[in-house]
């Protein structure tokens, strides 16, 4: 057996766990359950199931999944306590909406585990059926963000808002999850472009949701927290570019109202405008702390990624998992 070998984990059975946060999605999630089912009948299925107020977590569990209550609104509170309470090999994250092709779940699972990966994503490709699948806005809401996040985190992610992800244990026991809402998607992506975790990207069927059933995702209240959220850990991951940025401008401010004042002075001798004097001298005072800021700040960030380096590599691989 090769190390490439991708029915590997056939031979060797991997703990498979679908996890599936939810939130008032009766109308989808027995299609949801039943599908995952189908297509890794090997696989424990979880429903984490948000407070939905629809009877979500009584079909749920008549399809056959773990039901499990979140009782925290948001998201991101439902997928930490996913990797809180689930024990496998391999997690398979997908909405409960439906919109995601649970047979294209074996093909992530054999891309994560024939590459040693960490993470694969969903690129949602829409099928076609139905022109408001995936609407214009969220396209490019979508292309707008996360070409931000490879700009600022680097990596070639195409679709760092997809819901649909596979991941090792390794990555989800060692994900430090902090966010709240639908800015989960983003924490996770940019997790493993700080830790530069082995990642990759499979193309996914992206369906119409069920009749009847309403997206929970607002286009401009949820696309501001997520950029937000970007916002913020730039700030937390990139330290000293960050205060560099604002100590490059402050010192640039600084030398433009100090020309005049230096022209000034060398023809009469006087500085007559005072307060721009204080304001040039503040500035550059200013410049000079934002940049020392951003140095300490870099030398925190640098211990605490050490940190998660360091219990990322005590959890082995999904391939040992294969041989073990």
């Amino acid at each position: 057996m090769t190390d490439a070998d991708p029915h590997a984990h056939a031979r060797h059975p991997l703990r498979i766990a679908v996890v599936i946060p939810c939130y008032n999605e009766a109308l989808a999630i027995a299609q949801v359950v039943e599908g995952f089912r189908a297509a890794l009948p090997e696989a424990e299925v979880h429903v984490f199931d948000n407070n939905s107020s629809d009877g979500t977590a009584a079909v749920a569990r008549a399809a056959g999944a773990v039901v499990t209550h979140v009782a925290a609104r948001g998201k991101g509170n439902v997928v930490r306590r996913m990797f809180a309470d689930v024990e496998a090999d391999v997690y398979v994250m997908a909405d409960g909406d439906a919109t995601y092709d649970a047979a294209a779940a074996r093909r992530l699972i054999d891309r994560l585990v024939e590459g040693n990966l960490d993470m694969v994503v969903g690129n949602r490709v829409d099928d076609g059926r139905n022109a408001l699948t995936y609407r214009a806005g969220h396209r490019f809401g979508n292309r707008l963000l996360t070409g931000a996040v490879v700009q600022l985190f680097g990596g070639g992610l195409t679709d760092m808002l997809s819901g649909y992800r596979v991941f090792s244990r390794r990555y989800a026991k060692s994900f430090p999850a902090l966010s709240r809402g639908f800015e989960i998607e983003t924490e996770l992506t940019v997790h493993a472009l700080e830790l530069r975790m082995p990642y990759a990207e499979e193309s996914t069927a992206y369906s119409t949701r069920p009749e009847g059933s309403e997206s929970k995702l607002s286009t401009y209240r949820d696309g501001w927290r997520i950029l937000k959220t970007i916002c913020k850990l730039f700030v937390s991951e990139r330290p000293l570019q960050f205060f560099s940025i604002i100590g490059a401008f402050l010192v640039a401010l600084s030398v433009v109202l100090s020309v005049p004042l230096f022209m000034t002075y060398m023809h009469t001798g006087l500085v007559p405008r005072l307060p721009t004097a204080v304001l040039v001298t503040g500035a550059m005072l200013a410049a000079m702390l934002s940049f020392v800021c951003g140095i300490v700040m870099h030398a925190i960030t640098l211990g605490r990624r050490e940190a998660k380096r360091l219990r990322y590599l005590a959890i082995p691989g999904v391939r040992a998992a294969v041989h073990r």
